[in-house]
């Protein structure tokens, strides 16, 4: 069954399809954050108010599901092939986890204020300035991050994860969301 994530449809007999189709959804969903993070002193349009709820869900409900993805389907399994593209790979995974560690201390930020905004309606100058550095730092590590995966990881797990293994992950990926792969 295919699951629309971002702009592309992967079904889950591609894992990693479906993990950079979520990229975009991130990219998208953080955009929509800076573009608020530049009004959010002032009193939120509705169309500002209704892209701030949405991107504080996803990074709330379904950002954490791409994160076990990785960190509990993915990259296990990665760490277990000896394969010297593998290894290259295997290089940067210890930074992706620490990106994601660092991430989720940024989104509690933005979540914090964020929600603070859809109820006060705007932000304080000081607190609008900590949810823009907050959002930036979130940009400049999912930039990085997301190419680093896009780029390195992901194709390189395409090519040298079994279908069994492959299969295992969509498996697990589909229960986090509870479907049926």
């Amino acid at each position: 069954m295919p699951v629309q994530i971002g702009a592309k449809a992967h079904s889950f007999s591609d894992p990693t399809g479906l993990l950079s189709d979520c990229h975009r959804r991130i990219e998208m969903f953080l955009g929509s954050l800076q573009r608020v993070a530049e009004v959010i002193d002032r009193p939120l349009t509705e169309e500002a108010r209704s892209a701030l709820e949405s991107g504080l869900r996803y990074f709330r409900e379904s950002a954490p599901k791409h994160t076990a993805d990785e960190e509990e389907s993915l990259f296990p399994r990665l760490r277990q092939i000896q394969d010297s593209e593998i290894e290259n790979a295997l290089a940067s995974l210890d930074a992706l986890e620490a990106d994601h560690h660092k991430a989720n201390t940024l989104h509690g930020e933005v979540d914090v204020l964020g929600t603070r905004c859809l109820y006060e309606r705007c932000l304080p100058a000081t607190e609008a300035a900590r949810f823009r550095q907050a959002v930036n730092n979130l940009a400049a590590i999912y930039g990085e991050h997301i190419r680093i995966e896009d780029e390195v990881v992901f194709p390189a797990a395409k090519r040298r994860l079994s279908s069994p293994q492959q299969s295992a992950i969509a498996n697990e990926m589909a229960s986090r969301r509870n479907l049926s792969s």
